[in-house]
């Protein structure tokens, strides 16, 4: 028997909803699936991720405070197939790298860009 069906979405507070959305699109080419509103008064986008079924919740709820993220608390990570290619995305739409690229022992490039409010997206190419 199985507990859990499915992992549907991953959410992540914000205090900047459009400035965040805006960067994940640009950046990541992540789409809308949809937008709406809660009972309480958070606004919720959430972004679909290309060839998953998961998505990212970015939520705006003005009432919890300004969004303070703990350094190397979490992160998101995302496939590209090109780390070079990506990087020079990166730079035409405003952003460059945090750390890396850095290759690891397994043969995997890996990089990581700071994404508003503070959260980390690490960026992994795999060997071929």
């Amino acid at each position: 028997m199985s507990i859990v069906t499915k992992f549907l979405h991953t959410r992540m507070r914000v205090s900047h909803l459009d400035e965040t959305v805006d960067f994940y699109q640009k950046v990541f080419g992540l789409e809308v699936s949809r937008r709406h509103e809660s009972p309480r008064g958070s606004k919720l986008v959430f972004l679909s991720v290309p060839n998953s079924d998961e998505e990212i919740e970015i939520t705006y709820f003005p009432g919890s405070g300004q969004v303070v993220v703990q350094e190397d608390l979490m992160h998101l990570a995302f496939e590209v197939e090109n780390m070079n290619e990506f990087g020079d995305h990166i730079k035409k739409v405003g952003y460059e790298f945090s750390d890396g690229p850095t290759q690891s022992s397994s043969g995997s490039t890996f990089a990581f860009i700071d994404a508003p409010e503070g959260y980390e997206i690490e960026v992994i190419e795999k060997p071929k």
